[in-house]
């Protein structure tokens, strides 16, 4: 039998869904698999403690504290109801809260690991919620293009793609709102076959797209990006329909389905003005985002064009480059340039025969507007408004459905060509391959890894521990949060370090005392790992002399040691 005429044994009616089957299947196993094997980071603390209805403020400060203290916020507290969800995460942090609620109820159903939230229980629901992106983009293809292989290749695509496998292994919330993001797609060709047909836009279209659009935004705000470059596609489509002579009578902006978009725009505008009062007055929000608010200088200002071409390439594939063999980055990187050469012409010719086709022309420029216009504003956030949302690989989930659906519809149209069928089966072989260097930290490694970290600290110390750190928002917590996690599930039997979560204000003075009168009261001797210490400390601080070995460097933990002897 023909590896390619496999489906001429199954019944026409069973074929499709069979299939969609076997790219779900595929997907979920992929998101399951090694789902706890890298520890969680920083984002995924705020997940999980306050998803539980806990808060960070509990976490007592500028004082020596154990282990067990500092994990308080992780351990469910029989009675946290949403309520106390709601109310430490819109004073705490700088989120909307559906899917912190909904990962509230979903953890309930998972015991607990040594006392702390399973951490499986909450990274599946993001798993669940990515699989379930699978039949989702296969239904947006579908309507868009009215094509079963483009349905069919697209999600083969999603459920392989490392980039949507590296967001679904993480406890947060962007694989629900890539659910939106399709949804909200869905009505936007749906909306513009009627404006280009003139005819009207139903009622429950209208009122579900205002629905999705809320709960995008209730999701993440970063949805209003995806909003934003819908609207910019709407507008170019009624420029040029009221540009276009063809059309007898004149195109109107008030003629249907005008009117009814309209609506659609107001009531999307109040759920979104709804959450601005209390983004507003969170007093966490710009140093929760410090990080992509950073000035650039000299050749730092092209960091910005190769981080958004790095992400869009992983979209696709991504081989080891992240190993820590240098031979196999090299080898990695050269495959990987190979393939794009190889294969960008075979994309680019689809999109352009897509183009071409009177039948799928309309469609393939709107979700091609979708696109362009996000990573326009992309690059507006960044050199204009100084805010670098190419830094996050994470926040392009406004528009990867979009991605994928002309990529699936490119891949149709190389499939009917001659070898094309051999030429699509090595594209998903190599995204493929691409996602199983994400399972195993190869590929999109975690920023932080405790793990090895706690394994320097047994190595280098002999004696008692404290470790240090400078203490300005809940990320820092979850920075030893990850430490003390790892520390107390591996069990050691030696004595466990201690913490001091020195806070920083705008005189950096202030941790450095903090440092220094703790350090008096402690019995020695012991090691102080300074951690991510931002504060200045000189080669001896409290009689502790620094350390000046060579020690190897840990993703997340910038450290240094002193010796604090009797």
């Amino acid at each position: 039998m023909n590896l390619y005429n496999w489906h001429s044994t199954i019944p026409t009616r069973w074929l499709h869904p069979l299939l969609l089957l076997i790219w779900f299947s595929i997907g979920i196993s992929l998101r399951l698999l090694n789902l706890t094997a890298k520890p969680p980071w920083t984002d995924e603390f705020s997940t999980l403690v306050f998803s539980l209805g806990n808060s960070f403020l509990s976490v007592p400060l500028n004082q020596a504290i154990a282990p067990d203290i500092l994990l308080q916020p992780l351990q469910p507290q029989l009675g946290a109801t949403i309520q106390d969800v709601w109310t430490h995460l819109s004073h705490e942090s700088n989120h909307p809260p559906i899917y912190f609620v909904l990962t509230h109820w979903w953890m309930q159903l998972f015991p607990t690991q040594q006392g702390l939230v399973s951490l499986w229980g909450a990274r599946s629901l993001a798993a669940i919620f990515g699989a379930a992106s699978i039949p989702a983009i296969y239904g947006l293809t579908w309507i868009a293009f009215r094509s079963r292989i483009a349905s069919q290749l697209a999600a083969a695509m999603m459920a392989v793609s490392p980039y949507a496998i590296f967001l679904a292994q993480e406890a947060r919330h962007y694989t629900l709102a890539i659910l939106w993001v399709i949804a909200s797609l869905t009505c936007l060709v749906i909306t513009t076959r009627h404006i280009r047909h003139r005819t009207q836009l139903p009622i429950p279209i209208a009122i579900l797209w205002i629905i999705i659009n809320a709960l995008g935004i209730a999701s993440h705000y970063f949805f209003v990006l995806t909003l934003l470059t819908i609207a910019l596609v709407l507008i170019v489509t009624a420029w040029q329909q009221t540009q276009d002579k063809k059309i007898s009578p004149p195109h109107s902006l008030f003629s249907p389905p005008w009117r009814r978009i309209y609506a659609v725009a107001l009531g999307t505008f109040i759920s979104a003005i709804v959450w601005l009062p209390i983004f507003l007055q969170n007093s966490y929000g710009d140093k929760l985002t410090d990080w992509i608010q950073q000035p650039r200088q000299g050749w730092a200002w092209l960091s910005p064009l190769f981080q958004a071409f790095g992400a869009w390439v992983t979209m696709l594939y991504l081989l080891p480059v992240e190993s820590p063999q240098l031979v196999i980055v090299i080898a990695s990187g050269l495959v990987m340039l190979m393939f794009i050469i190889w294969a960008a012409p075979i994309l680019v010719r689809g999109l352009k025969a897509l183009l071409q086709q009177a039948d799928t022309r309309f469609t393939t420029q709107v979700l091609a507007g979708v696109v362009v216009g996000a990573i326009a504003l992309f690059f507006i956030f960044t050199y204009f408004l100084g805010i670098d949302l190419t830094r996050g690989a994470r926040y392009n989930f406004v528009y990867f459905p979009a991605v994928i659906v002309l990529l699936g519809a490119s891949l149709a149209v190389c499939w009917q060509e001659i070898g094309g069928k051999k030429a699509v089966t090595i594209i998903w072989l190599m995204a493929f391959l691409s996602a199983i260097t994400v399972l195993f930290n190869l590929g999109y490694q975690k920023y932080y890894r405790p793990d090895l970290f706690i394994q320097l600290i047994r190595k280098t110390s002999q004696v008692p521990v404290l470790i240090a750190t400078t203490q300005i928002t809940h990320v820092q917590i979850g920075e030893m949060m990850g430490i003390a996690r790892e520390w107390q599930l591996q069990n050691f039997n030696s004595p466990s370090p201690l913490f001091l979560l020195a806070h920083q204000d705008k005189n950096l003075q202030t941790a450095t005392n903090t440092l220094e009168n703790t350090l008096k009261t402690l019995p020695r001797p012991f090691d102080l790992w300074l951690v991510n210490f931002h504060a200045p400390v000189g080669e001896k601080i409290a009689e502790c002399i620094a350390d000046n070995q060579s020690l190897p460097a840990v993703n997340g933990y910038e450290y240094k040691i002193y010796h604090c002897q009797k």
